[in-house]
């Protein structure tokens, strides 16, 4: 295909999890088709209207949240943010007359998705998790194409439409082998001995950070250095934490710039359960011990958990648990070299390379159809 009139909306945010997937999808149909035109429907006053537009592309808001756990009165604009949400969404798809649209999941994609599919649109989702949200299971019987991450679909999702993916990730995250030297270096750590990192994404993760805080002094007594990364809220805590701790390789950073190095450092990593921040450990193949959120739509992130943890390719420390047992679990795991091998090459198995490239082929072989009918 080489028209330059190939139109494409992309729907869905709220989280990084669903922003930066979609983000990497329209790099890699633009990579495919230079003469795209790309524009995103996000949720407004969600992060996407900020961060798709520092990605280089074009974003309309709709004025649509999700149903608040406990009641609340902005419950009962739910079913008014819907209706304008649907008008809005059929007027910027009538004036943008995509070829197809995609969403990938959040508050937006619903009122995007379904226009979209009752205008004869042809849909695309991109399902992150192994356990699907409301919307996307929702989307699904008009949908194309579904794009997932996980075998074992079809329970939610009708079999024949169903392509096996995985989740795109951001470009620097490929292979480690070549990056230890430098990793270490920048990290200004000891060579000689095992790392582990700690992530809990760009706000923090109050029960790893506080399971860090408590453990640092073990990790010092066991020479187990440590890339903690603690998220704003937890920053100043932790700077004063470990200044006792810097002679031992502790190391601290509200955010890490550079995740490639972060992978390429650890020999152990402690993550949320996240759809991405798993996709990103598969590539990297590091064992890692997941602490599932537990403040997330249907304990998801634990589903994700389960889904490694089946294959013996993590270990699950419930949030509950994490306070007492994270830290022996994870000293464990480093003094155990054919545990960490194993769970390595288990998680290695389950990544799925070049996705992004993948579903922006589906993507446009959609289009292609859709011009051709």
């Amino acid at each position: 295909m080489s028209s330059p009139e190939v139109r494409i909306i992309i729907s869905g945010g709220g989280t990084g999890g669903h922003i930066f997937p979609a983000i990497a999808i329209a790099d890699a149909i633009m990579q495919a088709e230079p003469g795209a035109k790309i524009l995103f429907i996000g949720a407004e006053g969600r992060m996407e209207m900020e961060k798709v537009p520092a990605a280089g592309y074009e974003i309309e808001g709709l004025w649509i949240s999700g149903l608040q756990r406990s009641f609340t009165i902005k419950n009962l604009l739910i079913p008014l943010k819907i209706i304008h949400s649907s008008v809005k969404a059929r007027s910027i798809i009538r004036k943008f007359r995509p070829d197809a649209a995609v969403g990938v999941g959040g508050y937006a994609s619903g009122p995007t998705i379904s226009a979209a599919a009752a205008m004869g649109i042809p849909t695309i989702l991109q399902e992150q998790n192994s356990y699907p949200g409301i919307t996307n299971k929702m989307l699904a019987p008009k949908a194309k194409k579904i794009c997932v991450a996980y075998s074992g679909m079809e329970k939610y999702f009708p079999a024949g439409k169903i392509i096996v993916t995985g989740n795109p990730v951001r470009k620097d995250i490929t292979s480690q082998k070549d990056l230890r030297e430098e990793a270490i270096r920048f990290f200004n750590l000891d060579a000689s001995k095992p790392v582990v990192l700690a992530v809990g994404g760009s706000l923090g993760a109050r029960t790893i950070n506080k399971s860090m805080h408590n453990g640092l002094e073990a990790f010092s007594d066991n020479s187990i250095q440590l890339i903690w990364q603690t998220g704003k809220f937890y920053s100043a805590m932790a700077e004063e934490a470990v200044l006792p701790f810097k002679e031992k390789g502790i190391r601290q950073t509200t955010f890490i710039s550079r995740m490639d190095l972060a992978y390429a450092a650890a020999d152990v990593v402690i993550s949320r359960a996240g759809a991405i921040a798993i996709s990103e450990l598969c590539i990297t193949g590091k064992p890692c011990i997941l602490v599932p959120s537990p403040n997330v739509a249907e304990d998801h992130q634990t589903k994700n958990a389960m889904a490694l943890v089946s294959r013996q390719a993590a270990i699950l420390v419930s949030d509950a648990d994490a306070p007492k047992n994270l830290i022996n679990e994870t000293i464990l795991l480093i003094n155990d070299t054919k545990r960490m091998q194993l769970l390595g090459n288990n998680i290695a198995r389950l990544a799925q390379h070049e996705s992004a490239q993948r579903i922006a082929g589906i993507i446009l072989e959609c289009v292609k159809a859709y011009k051709n009918r």
